[in-house]
């Protein structure tokens, strides 16, 4: 079934060649790059079909309706406990902190059966296995830095409809990139069974819950866990790409993401996602003092642990260029900062702007990669 809305989409306007350039170079090499995709001049994120995906939809339509079905007539405390630490741990193990800040944008290192139990738990999210939550993540990461993307890849049509599309369709591009999640990733035999049996994997976890606690055990920790997750995520990345405050805009960019306060808690502070959107490559995305990032506490815990090192943040990471200073949040942070693109921390380095400058500018400003890079100081708002 194809999505005629969704047929063939293309922009009345072409790029110009020197914004396709340049977001080409910055998705397909550096530091801040698209990990998975082996991007050619010829892959277009405008032209292409929404098409109905039948075992997404029935899944997610399924755990879904048993959610609403069978959730009040099943409802306890002690079910209604389950589920929520069940949801709080897979989301922030699994979703937030194994499959986005390690296997999709790799912002720490861990040993690799960490990592394998880090993804499994993601897996039990039950939005799919962990291949497609890469690919789906990585198209619309790089299609979303093009100066056009298709209205899939963009939140672009309405809410209900962005809803139908994402959680009962995909999006078939006439010319997409390559995908290669590369070695360690693609080759694990581990990952390969957990994209094969992704349903599967809430059997055990089923089992478990109906010996010990019966029917509501089995549908507040399963199917109404499973039908949050799946439709909280789906609108946590809608909102973040529509609504909400924004510090910085990475230019030329289709789709400008914003932060989203309200929503920091329940998505392990994934809605900091107009900072995240500024600096992929950062384990941290709640910048700013205030901006609570539940995941980057579990990555700093792990690191505690003697489980993670390497962890990046603006702080240790190199200048990124072609983003732009765009909002009052940011200037303060940047007015104390010399040398560092606007960034963090303290700096002995050259001085970039003034104060002054930065304070009354009117236009956003520009940050390039020229500049000296400071001692890595703690980040602001890492507490």
């Amino acid at each position: 079934m194809t999505m005629s809305a969704g047929t063939n989409w293309q922009h009345a306007s072409s790029p110009t060649t020197e914004l396709q350039g340049n977001a080409l170079n910055d998705s397909a090499s550096g530091p801040y790059k698209v990990n998975s995709l082996r991007i050619n001049p010829g892959a277009d994120p405008i032209k292409g079909s929404v098409v109905w995906d039948p075992s997404r939809s029935i899944w997610n339509g399924g755990m879904l309706a048993a959610a609403v079905v069978l959730g009040p007539q099943y409802f306890t405390w002690g079910a209604f406990l389950v589920y929520v630490l069940l949801l709080e741990l897979t989301m922030c193990a699994g979703h937030s902190v194994g499959f986005h800040r390690r296997l999709i944008h790799r912002t720490f290192k861990c040993p690799k059966w960490v990592e394998r139990t880090l993804v499994w738990t993601g897996t039990l999210v039950g939005m799919q296995g962990p291949y497609w939550i890469i690919q789906s993540h990585d198209f619309r990461d790089w299609a979303q830095r093009q100066a056009d993307c298709h209205p899939y890849l963009r939140h672009g049509q309405g809410m209900l409809k962005d809803a139908v599309w994402n959680l009962h369709c995909r999006l078939q591009l006439q010319n997409p990139p390559g995908f290669d999640p590369g070695p360690g990733i693609a080759d694990d035999a581990f990952y390969r069974f957990l994209q094969r049996t992704w349903m599967a994997q809430q059997l055990p976890i089923a089992i478990v819950l109906y010996a010990i606690g019966g029917l509501p055990w089995l549908v507040w920790g399963v199917c109404a866990r499973v039908a949050t997750g799946v439709t909280m995520h789906w609108f946590v990345g809608y909102i973040c790409h529509s609504h909400g405050p924004q510090s910085w805009i990475v230019n030329h960019g289709a789709v400008q993401a914003h932060n989203v306060p309200w929503a920091a808690i329940p998505s392990m502070g994934e809605s900091w996602h107009n900072n995240h959107h500024a600096f992929p490559a950062s384990a941290l995305h709640g910048l700013y003092p205030g901006q609570f990032d539940i995941g980057f506490h579990f990555v700093r815990l792990l690191e505690r642990a003697g489980l993670a090192s390497d962890i990046q943040t603006p702080a240790n990471l190199p200048p990124r260029a072609g983003i732009s200073c765009f909002d009052g949040r940011a200037r303060p942070v940047a007015a104390k900062t010399a040398g560092y693109n606007l960034f963090f921390g303290k700096s002995a380095g050259k001085q970039v702007v003034s104060a002054a400058a930065v304070a009354g500018a009117s236009e956003p400003y520009v940050a390039t990669a020229s500049v000296e890079k400071p001692p890595a100081d703690e980040p602001l708002g890492a507490g």
